[in-house]
Order: structure tokens, then C-alpha cells, then sequence
């Protein structure tokens, strides 16, 4: 099922929008552990944040997502020779653990969530459209979510993020407690949902960066570190990140 973008829809074209995030910084008491980020994300592509555990990355996401406070700097889209102020509503947060409300069924709660937002989606589909895309097994979908695997839990966090269509979604690790199989298969939603958006997935596992990400960039000592395209075919770029990981040590 293809799910169109506003801009496809219209046949308008538009400037490519970047993220950028300028200088932030964030301390917890003496402990700095963002110094200096400072990196611009285009529209179109998957990213992976990678960095060892501990080395800041949900921190990162929760000061971009406004869930926490931080020290210094800013972060803003730039379109063309313009910038716009991030809203709530442009970015998608999907958690390592997903957060959905156990009392609710898959259907009842995308059925809420649907109605809520009915004036901000474009082309909806049925309920049975979204939970087939997803791949929820029909026989789940009336379960109450308490009841539900991690992996399912997780595509229905994902699922509302991906029909929100956010300008910027922010992934923390949400492949890495997945079964081989509902990984590959969120892998895939992925790639097919970057088009028109800016997708930022955090791990610490260097094969998943590899296999799904367009761009790597690595969060090193508090800041970010852009790993040259050519050198993802490279025989020894797993060795030269790795080294560069060992580098940063626990944070």
C-alpha cells in the first residue's frame, strides 16, 4: 500500500527541508554529556545515530522530542533560504519500549488516534488498511495492547507515527529487542516511509546502521561526527567505527 505525501498528492514541489541542530549542549550537573551537536539532517533520508551505550544518544532525542531541558543552543527545519520554528506536531517519537495504553485494543486505539487527528491526515486509509500494512495479525487486533509482544507494540507506536507523518521522526533503538523477522519487516516500513520526511534511528549496533541507514553519524565524546558516504563499502570501515567507539568508552 503507498501512502502519498502532501506534496505528492498536490504535484507541488517543494525546497528539500533540512533539520538542523546547532550547538546544543547538556549537562547534568558536571557531567556533560552533549558538548558541542552540531549537524544539519536532509528530507529523504534514513540516518543512523550510532554511538556506544550511555554515550548520549536518548538523551539527544529527548532534548530534540522537548522532554528535557538542555544548556545551549537550538535546533530548527531550514527550507531553502528560510527557517521555521519546530512544532509538536513535526516530530515522531518512537520510544526502545513503546508506549501505548494497555487498556486499549490495537483497533480501539488506532481508531481513537485516527479520530483525533482526522483533519491533519492526509488520504486516510480504513483501520484494516493501516493494521495490513503493518502486518498486525488479524487475530490481534482486538487484544488488549497489555497482551501484545514487544514487537507488536512496537509497530503500533510506529503505526501512528508513520500516519502522522511527521517532518522528522526520532527512532531510539526500536530494532533492537525485535525478532529476526518483525525487524526485517520494520526495516522495510522504513525505507518505504522516508520519502518527504527526515528519519533519525539511534543503535549501537553498527550491522543495523549499515543495512538500513542512508547516512551514519557517529556520537562521539558529545558531539556528532558525519562518516563519509564512500567509506560504507569500504572492507575496513567496520574496523575504523569500531575503533572510533572503543575511542569514546562508556559515557
Amino acid at each position: 500500500m503507498e501512502w502519498t505525501s502532501q506534496e505528492a498528492s498536490t504535484g507541488i514541489t517543494k525546497p528539500k527541508t533540512e533539520f538542523v541542530i546547532s550547538h546544543l549542549a547538556k549537562s547534568y550537573g558536571k557531567k556533560e554529556v552533549l558538548t558541542d551537536v552540531d549537524f544539519a539532517f536532509e528530507e529523504g533520508k534514513i540516518y543512523g545515530l550510532l554511538g556506544r551505550n550511555g554515550s548520549g544518544k536518548t538523551t539527544l532525542f529527548n532534548c530534540l522530542n522537548s522532554d528535557t531541558d538542555f544548556n545551549f543552543g537550538k535546533f530548527f527545519f531550514r527550507i531553502g533560504d528560510r527557517t521555521e520554528e519546530v512544532q509538536s506536531d513535526d516530530i515522531g517519537y518512537v520510544l526502545s519500549t513503546p508506549t501505548v495504553p494497555d487498556f486499549m485494543t490495537g483497533r480501539e486505539f488506532l481508531k481513537f488516534y485516527l479520530d483525533i487527528h482526522k483533519d491533519k491526515i492526509v488520504n486516510p486509509k480504513s483501520i484494516n488498511e493501516y493494521l495490513d500494512f503493518m502486518m498486525i495479525p488479524e487475530d490481534t487486533r482486538d487484544r488488549l495492547m497489555k497482551d501484545y509482544s514487544h514487537g507488536t507494540r512496537n509497530k503500533m507506536q510506529m503505526l501512528i507515527n508513520i500516519i502522522g507523518r511527521p517532518r522528522l521522526m526520532l527512532l531510539d533503538e526500536p530494532l533492537t529487542s525485535l525478532d529476526v523477522v518483525v525487524a526485517e519487516e520494520m526495516k522495510n516500513i522504513l525505507r518505504d516511509q522516508k520519502d518527504g520526511r527526515i528519519i533519525i534511528f539511534s543503535t549501537h549496533l553498527l550491522d543495523i546502521a549499515l543495512d538500513l541507514c542512508d547516512e551514519i553519524v557517529l556520537l562521539n565524546h558529545g558531539r556528532l561526527e558525519p562518516i563519509d558516504k564512500e567509506n560504507l563499502s569500504s572492507d575496513d570501515f567496520k574496523e575504523k567505527i569500531i575503533e572510533a567507539l572503543r575511542d569514546a568508552g562508556d559515557e
